[in-house]
């Protein structure tokens, strides 16, 4: 019985060992797949975020510090996404009504992974179909690349011998940060307006 015992619980940590790794290799729903489900996943893991230099829907130039001291809500995507980001940029959205006052104390953040096509012009008028408060990010390919690295956001663009009409496919959750940059918790594509909101609340 001992033995049997002992090898369910080497099981056990194997299975939880490779769907960590799953996890960390990005083998994550993306825009133009399966979506995942409603609930949300949560992980501690240090190495998910760090520090960045980008350029805002405004053209400035901001790096994570300039974040620091607000909760973030990250979301990575592309701005000629057809559903997914739309989706969740509007779920971010009402996360933001959900907190009423509360609101200032979140950033929400929506960083492209098509620098090719999303310039500042287009950022500004994406994030402003959406949210007051939404801040689009966009930068060079290269500084792109490593914020996906830093989060380890897949995204890749599908060719189809059109430079401008093509879709990206890009892992689809939306990170929580604390106010250090730290990894709070990790949403997937489909949560709740209210459990992202619930979440929050338990930070402030």
């Amino acid at each position: 019985m001992n033995k049997i015992f002992a090898l369910l619980i080497a099981f056990f940590l194997l299975a939880s060992a490779g769907a960590i790794a799953l996890w960390m290799m990005g083998g994550l729903p993306w825009s133009g797949g399966k979506t995942g489900t409603s609930s949300s996943v949560v992980v501690g893991a240090p190495q998910i975020g760090g520090s960045f230099s980008l350029v805002n829907h405004k053209g400035e130039r901001v790096t994570d510090e300039d974040f620091k001291g607000k909760l973030l809500l990250i979301f990575f995507g592309f701005t000629n996404c057809p559903d997914v980001c739309p989706t969740e940029m509007q779920t971010i959205s009402l996360v933001m009504e959900e907190l009423g006052k509360d609101a200032d104390q979140v950033i929400p953040i929506f960083v492209t992974v098509d620098p090719e096509r999303d310039d500042v012009a287009t950022m500004a008028e994406f994030v402003a179909a959406f949210h007051p408060s939404l801040v689009g990010l966009t930068g060079s390919a290269e500084e792109i690349d490593e914020i996906k690295r830093k989060y380890r956001v897949y995204g890749e663009k599908q060719e189809n011998g059109d430079p401008e009409y093509y879709l990206v496919n890009h892992t689809s959750f939306t990170y929580l940060m604390d106010r250090d940059g730290s990894l709070i918790k990790v949403f997937s594509y489909g949560v709740s307006p209210e459990e992202v909101a619930a979440t929050i609340r338990e930070q402030l």
